[in-house]
């Protein structure tokens, strides 16, 4: 499953800038509907496209691994042998 880390990121850049960073000041300035940065920081499994990962990563200066990361989900349980 991919996981974006949209909520991390917000609150490493206002950490780093002592201040609060929205999503609305984050889709102003990557031009991303307020409503998708939303779902993408809040929707488990939600499914976007590559050009709003570029514009984050633009946003935030990060690569495409700071934004996105793949989590194995095993729908099995590990067997004994």
């Amino acid at each position: 499953m991919i996981r974006f880390r949209l909520k991390e990121l917000l609150a490493e850049k206002g950490f780093q800038e002592n201040r609060r960073v929205t999503l609305d000041e984050v889709s102003q300035a990557t031009g991303i509907h307020r409503t998708t940065l939303s779902k993408i920081a809040n929707q488990r499994g939600y499914n976007t496209g590559t050009e709003n990962v570029d514009r984050l990563c633009e946003y935030f200066g990060c690569k495409v691994e700071d934004v996105i990361e793949y989590i194995s989900v095993s729908d099995k349980p590990a067997s004994s042998n």
